[in-house]
């Protein structure tokens, strides 16, 4: 048997067997750069159908780390906090930057699971099955919320450290700083009718209202629940910052002026003594340190 080996015009080593071989006497086969034959042909791409549940997939992973760490839809059920919202309204909520320790603020619009004893059981949406596993569909991956969960949307008031009133007809005062309130509800009383105060909240909780005042059962009406009305920042969801739909009602919930009027900060105004009492200690210790360490050179 010869075994020979010649280049094609391409640079391809060819090598040729004479004689017997599978395919009979003389018979005469090939191998290409890739050493087998048929290796350099192009793949056939994948059918639409099969990669369909591949994209289906990835699309649902992706949607389910978006509701779970950056952004989730909900659904304002109740006229609690009009004209701000409306029944039916759509809100995005911001779930990313409580990951990063940011708490909620004074003017911020939240959405917070319920504290316990804020709401009564949930009745069923509906009672057909192929509509609730639809809506279990939509709300596993944030676009319908869940049946299940009981969660609230409030206005932040005042925050931990802050003293927050409100006597007669108003108006609410935070640190000794009355609140003009324009997002109140046409004919409400900034106390709806429900005088309280003056209250310190505790550290890392919250005092919320609804803006629709004399229909909002806030933290005014939960002043005998565990909190004193107050709800931990542990239990804020996030902070809703758009209505998404319908699209005739399209608009941002930026933070009302009123909450940046001077001197409403008290927490912040304490901690400013203690934050100029150490940036003017740093220098003096640096000094006493140097004139040690110069005395001990000194002496040596």
């Amino acid at each position: 048997m010869n075994l020979g080996k010649s280049p094609d015009a391409d640079g391809t080593q060819r090598f040729e067997q004479d004689g017997a071989g599978p395919g009979g006497s003389g018979s005469r086969w090939s191998w290409g750069k890739r050493g087998r034959a048929g290796a350099g042909e192009p793949k056939k791409p994948r059918s639409f159908w099969k990669e369909l549940p591949i994209l289906i997939g990835i699309a649902l992973v992706l949607a389910l780390i978006i509701k779970t760490f950056l952004v989730q839809a909900f659904s304002i059920p109740s006229q609690s906090m009009q004209n701000t919202l409306q029944v039916g309204d759509r809100v995005l909520v911001d779930k990313l930057t409580p990951w990063f320790g940011s708490k909620p603020s004074r003017g911020e619009v939240v959405v917070f699971h319920d504290p316990g004893g804020w709401l009564e059981e949930n009745p069923p949406t509906t009672t057909n099955p192929v509509a609730s596993a639809f809506q279990k569909v939509l709300s596993f991956i944030g676009l319908m919320p869940s049946a299940e969960e009981k969660d609230l949307i409030k206005r932040v008031i005042a925050v931990g450290g802050d003293t927050v009133e409100c006597k007669g007809t108003g108006p609410v005062i935070v640190n000794g700083k009355p609140l003009d309130e324009p997002y109140i509800f046409p004919g409400n009383t900034p106390c709806g009718d429900k005088p309280f105060g003056p209250i310190k909240i505790p550290p890392n909780r919250i005092w919320v209202m609804g803006d629709h005042r004399q229909d909002s059962l806030d933290s005014r009406y939960h002043q005998m629940l565990p909190g004193g009305g107050t709800v931990s920042v542990n239990q804020v969801v996030g902070r809703a910052i758009v209505v998404a739909w319908p699209v005739t009602r399209w608009s941002t919930l930026p933070i009302p002026s009123t909450f940046d009027q001077p001197g409403i900060n008290a927490a912040a105004a304490g901690a400013v003594p203690a934050v100029g009492g150490l940036a003017g200690a740093v220098p003096l210790v640096l000094l006493r340190r140097r004139r040690m360490v110069k005395k001990q050179r000194e002496d040596c």
